[in-house]
């Protein structure tokens, strides 16, 4: 049973939408418009990078701009030219090097700003490239204020300026000692962006991507270096932590053109993939991830010669896959999920038969090599097959209870567009968690109810560290929550890309928040790696004359605002989201929203992190709280009003 249908059927309501019939227009000659190539990427940006976002979100479009740059670097790699790419990134404005061929002088202007020009068409200057439509440098430049490219090439060297692919400046020929390569700098728009900000945590895990997919690369961030030696076995590696997390080794394939790492996790039932096509993340999966998965499932049956259920196989299963073809088809300009069936363009090859026989011939070879392995392995999916059938009567009593008391209490108020839809403005659909009827009831008023869901709390949720998943189907809240969010499954069954945690910025708030995270941490790691979860950055004061109103987010924006509004204006310090009217509210959880994305360190592992914040270690956590004091200063407003 799908979660809308534990859920009262999305719980709408109908006055918060608007169905009133729509208004007659003309429509003549005068209606039809011409946009110029860049015009047209400003106007449907969605259409080209996803969503704008201001870089709070991994997937952000400052970071698809930063990518699309750096695809193209990479794609001079696997060609064989150049083993070094440079990234900066200061305040905003990027830079990005590498030491490949050099675009063709004499096609530099065309190849940065007009659309359906590149060298990536017919496939023999760069084959198994991830870049096919000549789109991502264009959308780049169009999305923003400023762009330069300048090639060397043999000697020579050419620049070209634009602002919102608008050509500003054109160089001639010039002679130059530096090496091959290309040299972009571009400055993303604000007018796209808002007040933007690169979150260097995202970064950098886009940077191990292209290190880990390309060994012998060095890729250097802002002066660090990026190296990987041992390609997706070093990125499982680095996903999973200590070794002592896996049921077995890491079990390594490299073969052609696909390479892929695997084991299994003993300390999570959620499955885990990180795929790739060409060098692209693919959060959606695709084809490969697909027959990735029936490859491992069939070789297990036929190793041990039994038809165990495909769900006890998977369960706990990390795996990192990579394949490379030519001419790759993705879903959308963005390519969050493959959709090749063939290897090359004569279609001699399917990626089906492709990757199943690999599989079966490195993974069977390897149980038999290694009976440790084969043993740990079936020890693992017989407890997996033994705790499925222990929940499955607690799940479907739990499904009925979660019907029957949704539909008293209407804990969720649900949008029109979901994340696993394809509707274009899937990527913006978010659910708010916040507690109280209060709370709840002003973000439900003020939101847009086409994108924006409301889940409301009922006091503070179960300290969920350290109990088995059980607890997610006898506990009322976590059941319901689950069931809103569609996870019980799978997490690529998640409606919402946008987890956020509403609470009040107190003591309590912050409790509620620590509480939510261990709930997501112990039971559904997935929904925190993949950047789904994030906390609501309300205000703490608003400081306001007659002529104008600031929303403070801090000490430091309270006196700034002070300062700025002139002498005596009225401050009010909001203690709880309740505090805050709808009319209000619709200002902070609009285009101008703040959010504190939750980005998992990889020095730590879930374990270690809950251990130490939610575990028994009291006089760790004691120190850290005093070292971490900040003690609040209303004397500010005092000498400043004085």
């Amino acid at each position: 049973m799908m979660a809308d249908e534990r859920l009262e059927d999305n719980n709408l309501d109908n006055n918060e939408l608007d169905f009133s019939a729509p208004v007659a227009a003309d429509y003549n000659d005068d209606s039809i418009q011409h946009l110029s190539w860049n015009e047209h990427i400003r106007m449907r940006l969605g259409m080209y990078i996803g969503k704008a976002g201001d870089g709070s979100a991994h997937d952000d479009g400052i970071y698809i701009l930063l990518k699309e740059i750096v695809d193209n670097c990479i794609d001079e790699f696997v060609m064989g030219f150049g083993k070094s790419i440079e990234i900066d990134i200061n305040d905003g404005k990027v830079h990005v090097r590498d030491y490949g061929r050099g675009i063709p002088l004499a096609s530099l202007k065309d190849c940065m700003g007009q659309i359906n020009t590149g060298g990536k068409y017919d496939g023999g200057a760069f084959k198994k490239s991830v870049g096919l439509n000549g789109v991502g440098a264009k959308a780049t430049n169009a999305a923003s204020s400023y762009f330069r490219a300048q090639s060397f090439r043999d000697g020579k060297t050419k620049i070209v300026e634009f602002s919102k692919g608008e050509l500003l400046n054109e160089s001639g020929f010039e002679d130059t000692d530096q090496k091959n390569g290309t040299d972009i700098t571009f400055v993303p728009d604000s007018e796209l962006f808002g007040n933007y900000h690169y979150l260097m945590e995202y970064v950098d895990e886009m940077v191990w991507n292209y290190a880990f997919l390309n060994s012998g690369l060095s890729l250097i961030l802002n002066g660090q270096k990026y190296q990987a030696k041992n390609g997706l076995l070093d990125l499982l590696e680095r996903k999973i932590g200590k070794t002592d997390t896996c049921v077995y080794p890491i079990i390594h394939i490299k073969e052609g053109f696909f390479e892929c790492a695997f084991t299994h996790s003993n300390i999570t039932s959620n499955e885990e993939y990180f795929s790739f096509a060409n060098g692209q993340y693919n959060p959606l999966g695709g084809t490969h991830l697909n027959v990735f998965r029936e490859a491992i499932a069939r070789t297990i049956k036929d190793f041990y010669n039994k038809e165990y259920e495909t769900s006890d196989i998977r369960s706990s299963f990390i795996a990192a896959i990579s394949i490379k073809v030519d001419n790759p088809e993705f879903e959308g300009q963005t390519k969050t999920k493959f959709s090749s069936n063939y290897m090359d363009k004569d279609n001699e090859t399917t990626i089906r038969a492709y990757i199943t026989d690999i599989i079966k011939r490195h993974f069977d070879k390897f149980l038999h090599i290694n009976s440790d392995v084969a043993e740990a392995l079936m020890r693992k999916i017989i407890q997996n097959e033994k705790e499925r059938k222990g929940m499955a009567n607690i799940k479907k009593l739990a499904r009925e209870s979660a019907k029957k008391v949704s539909l008293n209490n209407r804990k969720l108020r649900d949008c029109r567009v979901h994340y696993n839809t394809n509707s274009e403005n899937r990527l913006e659909s978010t659910l708010f968690i916040t507690e109280g009827d209060s709370a709840s009831g002003s973000i439900t008023k003020s939101r847009d109810a086409q994108t924006q869901a409301v889940f409301s709390l009922r006091g503070k949720p179960l300290n969920s560290y350290g109990l088995t998943k059980k607890i997610v189907y006898e506990n009322e809240e976590f059941n319901l929550l689950q069931a809103a969010l569609n996870i019980d499954e799978s997490i690529e069954n998640l409606r919402y890309n946008n987890i956020v945690i509403a609470t009040d910025a107190d003591v309590d708030g912050m409790h509620i928040r620590l509480l939510l995270l261990t709930f997501f941490l112990q039971f559904y790691p997935d929904v925190v790696r993949g950047g789904h979860v994030y906390i609501l950055q309300t205000p703490l004061f608003r400081v306001r004359n007659k002529k104008q109103t600031v929303y403070c987010y801090s000490d430091e924006e309270r006196i700034n605002a002070i300062k700025s509004l002139g002498a005596h204006p009225e401050i009010t310090r909001f203690k709880g989201l309740g505090e805050i009217s709808p009319d209000e509210f619709s200002y902070f959880i609009g285009p101008n929203m703040r959010l504190e994305p939750i980005i998992l360190r990889h020095d730590m592992t879930i374990p270690e992190l809950l251990k130490y914040y939610m575990g028994k270690n009291t006089e760790q956590r004691q120190r850290f709280i005093i070292d971490n004091l900040r003690i609040e200063d209303d004397t500010n407003i005092d000498k400043i009003e004085g």
